[in-house]
């Protein structure tokens, strides 16, 4: 389970005319966001993204949220609407999509051609609806309205959903840079607009509530990537999220200022900044960009790479120049900017991605040592802003781990919005709107479903625990042949360890309790193997806590003869 509640138990029957609001993920944690409205038998769905996995989830891909409160329902969704085109908002759509291939899946040119590209991988044919700021759309009993928001990556939507039960506005991931680079600011007439008709239940991101004052405007950071490219030596190597059309377009005029050439490096890269170049919200300099096999006839005072990496994720293409595992070797001289935030959960993965690099001779350039990014969510500054502006009946943090959450609702607080029409929830809590009041309902079942290779929902958390101790602790296999009719041992035990300091003949020690623990246990009546294997499982492992004070995975095999 992700956030499990069983203290609440499971929502009633909607009441007659009311609107539920249930997220399926992205509250309590950074990514997998999700959320389910509900009115008169019919279902919204805003966003569907996907959590990547930190090292408590060795082996897995990326992190669904748990569709199985929708299983039931399909035919009652109307709309999939996207609010903007990152992976931690669009990463589950093909997943959902298996399960009803023709729902509407609605959002901006550059959102839904990003999803458009994913889908193609695996191999569906979306039902798409195009809309812009501005426009109006009616889905079933839910009539939609969708609002220009500035965030880190073009085109993000926020989305007024408007019922007979009340009126919902949806942030979605923004800020409020006031020269943003694009030129394309966070309609805050519109949300006054909204405001005035009266917003019944605010749902605002809540990445930044902690962050005094205000986010620094995109503009304010070009020149401190400029001053990076003129006073590097050799090669740049910017890393940055594939999506960050913003971030790129500064590093594409950074090295035409500089006479430098740009190789895009990864899949993901190369095919987003295609979208976004042939889209239009790309400007790219002509002759500007080369293919990376053409670096090596280039000096390398004139090369720059982009690539991904920014978050020191394993198989990224920057992490495995750190670990001289990449065709793209770093050494003394280089730079390495890297271009992003730090998500909460990545910070160990990537000092140890920056102390690779630097152990290279890399001279390694981020958030922590020049002003080279912002980020993309609002501050506090700006959230009192929203809330003065749109006077909402009822808040809904949404968007950030607890401690996210909870600031955002004591903003809301000060700006006189009453603590009890203030709803703090987290994935699977049940939201309902009733006679112009939301108050959690009760709480569904919301867990983690992992993708783990071709693997979908199947890897559990019993697997992941599997993996950690052979990863933490090491595994160990004891092999024992014993006589069918009386029990005694024939052969072995033999025992076979991996993932210790320790030589294999230390093992040697414990053979003597364990074929004593055998025959004590046969002559007590235990013939049945599991039994035996259970009495190997704990000599072996109390041996093991008592004198080399490891817990270890073991593997006890009974053969009889």
């Amino acid at each position: 389970m992700s956030h499990p509640h069983p203290e609440l138990e499971a929502p009633g029957p909607l009441v007659d005319g009311g609107v539920r609001v249930l997220p399926l993920g992205g509250l309590g944690e950074i990514g997998r966001n999700m959320t389910v409205v509900e009115h008169r038998g019919q279902v919204l769905v805003i966003d569907c993204g996907v959590l990547f996995p930190d090292e408590h989830h060795p082996g897995i891909d990326v992190i669904l949220p748990d569709f199985e409160y929708l299983r039931d329902r399909l035919d009652d969704l109307q709309a999939l609407v996207l609010t903007h085109g990152h992976e931690d908002h669009i990463g589950a759509v093909p997943y959902l999509l298996r399960l009803r291939p023709d729902l509407p899946v609605v959002g901006s040119t550059l959102t839904l051609a990003l999803v458009e590209a994913k889908l193609k991988e695996h191999r569906i044919t979306p039902v798409l609806r195009v809309v812009r700021e501005g426009e109006r759309a009616q889905f079933g009993e839910f009539d939609c309205e969708f609002v220009a928001v500035n965030h880190s990556i073009p085109d993000a939507l926020a989305v007024a959903v408007r019922t007979s039960g009340g009126m919902l506005l949806h942030t979605g991931d923004f800020k409020m840079d006031q020269l943003p680079l694009d030129g394309r600011l966070t309609d805050l007439r519109a949300f006054a607009r909204l405001g005035e008709e009266g917003i019944d239940l605010f749902l605002t991101d809540s990445t930044n509530a902690e962050v005094p004052g205000f986010t620094t405007p995109e503009r304010d950071i070009s020149s401190a990537i400029d001053k990076v490219f003129r006073h590097a030596e050799r090669r740049i190597i910017v890393a940055c999220f594939s999506s960050h059309v913003h971030r790129v377009q500064q590093v594409l005029d950074a090295a035409e200022k500089a006479g430098r050439k740009v190789a895009m490096v990864g899949r993901s890269m190369l095919r987003n900044m295609a979208i976004a170049a042939d889209l239009g919200y790309l400007r790219v300099p002509d002759g500007i960009l080369v293919d990376v096999k053409a670096l090596a006839d280039l000096p390398d005072d004139q090369v720059v790479l982009v690539c991904t990496g920014s978050q020191g994720e394993p198989m990224a293409a920057l992490s495995r120049m750190a670990n001289r595992d990449h065709r793209i070797g770093v050494g003394p001289g280089d730079t390495v900017l890297l271009a992003s935030s730090l998500i909460p959960g990545n910070e160990n993965a990537v000092y140890r991605v920056i102390n690779g690099l630097m152990r290279l001779g890399a001279n390694v350039v981020h958030k922590g040592n020049a002003n080279v990014h912002v980020s993309g969510h609002a501050s506090a500054g700006e959230l009192l802003y929203c809330y003065n502006i749109v006077r909402p009946r009822n808040v809904m943090p949404v968007h950030g781990e607890w401690r996210h959450l909870t600031a955002n609702a004591e903003l809301a607080i000060a700006t006189g919005v009453p603590r009890d029409r203030v709803v703090v929830a987290e994935d699977g809590v049940a939201v309902d709107l009733v006679d112009g009041i939301a108050s959690i309902a009760g709480a569904v079942p919301c867990g983690y479903v992992y993708v783990d290779g071709a693997s979908v929902g199947e890897a559990d958390d019993a697997l992941l625990k599997d993996r950690r101790i052979l990863r933490d602790e090491g595994f160990v296999s004891v092999i024992v042949v014993i006589d069918a009719s009386t029990g005694a041992v024939v052969a072995g035990p033999e025992i076979t360890a991996r993932g210790f300091i320790e030589a294999q003949t230390r093992f040697d020690e414990v053979v003597p309790q364990l074929v004593e623990a055998l025959a004590k246990a046969t002559a007590d009546g235990v013939v049945d193997t599991y039994q035996l294997q259970q009495v190997i499982r704990r000599c072996v492992g109390g041996w093991m806590g008592r004198t080399i004070r490891r817990r270890p995975m073991i593997i006890p095999v009974v053969i009889e003869s």
